[in-house]
């Protein structure tokens, strides 16, 4: 039985961050294979682990929308040699990239087929980490893989935190067996106020851990350079390994 843990949360939140982290955390405890799935529309997991994406699995299925088929070969067995040519193969993992959701005139064909990639792909991995946009369009699709654990992730502003609320109402609407959800504060400038703690319990959100604003992850980032990659010794580093010593088992 895989592990599956996603993250999700409003833009701007340093959810891509933290996945790139657990992915990284992932590799550093020997739960390989990994596979880390960017569902966010706006990717950008690649870059915080390093790596280039040439083709997402929605761009294929834009394709087959399409009818690009070569002479010869069904359009099912054409789209699922382009998905698998869309994993990107690294060291220590495989990156999917999901790309744009469908948009009007739905291909329930390639949708299907779609579907299906994902759990058959799923099933070959220990461990699954998912980059999720607030609306978690994509994760849906996963339905026969049911999510351990989600990091809905938040700063700790009201407005960010009511965000929180509405994506962990979401996720236990959706049909995708997610077992616990958990709330992040993440980008802190100092310890969370009374006013906030009382914002998290009335929301009913479990407080997994408070990750603190960092000066050499800003600097990383600026700079383009994969903030998976920080040094071990840093705060962000150490605060999120703590983390995820708690949701994931030995």
């Amino acid at each position: 039985m895989s592990l599956s843990i996603a993250f999700s949360g409003k833009g701007g939140t340093g959810k891509t961050t933290l996945a790139g982290l657990l992915v990284r955390y992932m590799i550093k405890r020997g739960k390989k294979p990994i596979l880390a799935v960017d569902a966010d529309s706006n990717y950008n997991l690649n870059e915080v682990l390093g790596v280039d994406v040439d083709e997402t699995l929605g761009g294929v299925r834009e394709r087959m929308k399409k009818g690009n088929v070569p002479n010869g070969m069904t359009k099912d067995r054409f789209m699922s040699m382009q998905l698998e040519q869309a994993i990107v193969e690294a060291d220590d993992f495989d990156l999917v990239v999901m790309g744009q959701p469908e948009g009007q005139g739905c291909y329930c064909a390639a949708n299907t087929l779609l579907s299906d990639f994902l759990g058959k792909l799923t099933a070959n991995y220990e461990c699954v980490v998912m980059d999720n946009e607030a609306g978690m369009e994509h994760i849906s699709r996963l339905t026969t893989k049911n999510i351990d654990t989600l990091l809905v992730v938040s700063d700790p502003s009201r407005r960010g935190l009511q965000a929180a609320q509405r994506i962990k109402e979401l996720a236990q609407s959706l049909n995708i067996g997610v077992k616990d959800i958990y709330l992040v504060l993440n980008n802190l400038q100092q310890e969370p106020s009374p006013e906030v703690m009382e914002i998290v319990e009335q929301a009913g959100l479990n407080l997994l851990g408070t990750v603190y604003a960092d000066s050499t992850l800003a600097e990383y980032d600026m700079a383009g350079r994969p903030t998976a990659e920080l040094p071990e010794d840093n705060p962000v580093v150490q605060r999120a390994f703590a983390m995820f010593e708690q949701i994931v088992p030995e």
